[in-house]
């Protein structure tokens, strides 16, 4: 069975070696199945999702990575984007620029203009997109290589049995506090904060202590897996169990 995951550098700080960080952290995921592994690599203002601290992934992970037939998978979930700005980042997407690396976007504009310039690129659809209907998943894989749905999703296994093409969808193999979050405020802000605007503010729509309360979900891939689908991601959870990185 052809199983792949896609992994989730975030916490990880880029002198750490990423084979040990692997191992330690997602021990239970087989090399040979990590399909990609999705981090920050270098300033930019085309992130989302998580605010960004500095470089996860450095040139000597990506250099271990491909060799082992592994991917690099760029969080360019921003909400905003202008087409200067995304020129202006030329050099940082040609760098990247070679099969097996691909995009998670949120911006449909972004996504256009990566396909357009970059080919080589496979682009898949943030979760943040909020992608919850068989028509919004048709739209989306017009555009988009894969698409991440929902993590709530997961729990609705006659929805999942009903969508037609399940090779181009990517489920949470876990799940943080988005698994119950009722607006998910913070995605915004964080991509406010990512573009580095003055003042601005992380905001969540949650307490603390519902966060501590819910802490991260593992879900049995197995109904998941009967279903026909074959291509998971995976976040590895903070220290203190709230949510994942």
């Amino acid at each position: 069975m052809d199983v792949r995951f896609t992994i989730s550098a975030r916490g990880k700080k880029a002198s750490e070696p990423v084979i040990p960080f692997l191992k330690t952290h997602f021990a239970n995921i087989p090399l040979r199945q990590i399909d990609s592994l999705f981090g920050f690599v270098e300033p930019c203002t085309l992130y989302g999702g998580r605010i960004y601290e500095g470089p996860q992934l450095s040139n000597n992970d990506l250099f271990e990575l491909s060799a082992m037939g592994i991917g690099l998978r760029l969080p360019l979930t921003n909400h905003v984007v202008t087409e200067k700005e995304y020129r202006d980042y030329s050099a940082f997407f040609e760098k990247h620029h070679r099969e097996g690396n691909s995009a998670i976007v949120t911006n449909d504009k972004l996504a256009h203009w990566i396909r357009r310039d970059y080919p080589h690129y496979k682009l898949e659809s943030s979760v943040i997109k909020a992608i919850d209907s068989y028509a919004r998943i048709d739209e989306a894989m017009a555009l988009y290589d894969t698409v991440v749905l929902p993590m709530s999703l997961n729990q609705n296994l006659e929805f999942l049995a009903g969508i037609q093409d399940k090779s181009r969808i990517t489920l949470f193999g876990n799940a943080g506090c988005a698994l119950n979050c009722p607006s998910k405020i913070c995605y915004g802000s964080i991509s406010i904060i990512n573009k580095q605007v003055p003042g601005a503010q992380f905001k969540c729509s949650k307490t603390v202590k519902e966060r501590e309360v819910l802490g991260m979900v593992d879900f049995d891939l197995m109904p998941f897996l009967d279903l026909g689908f074959r291509r998971f991601k995976m976040l590895r959870a903070m220290p203190q169990g709230i949510t994942g990185y």
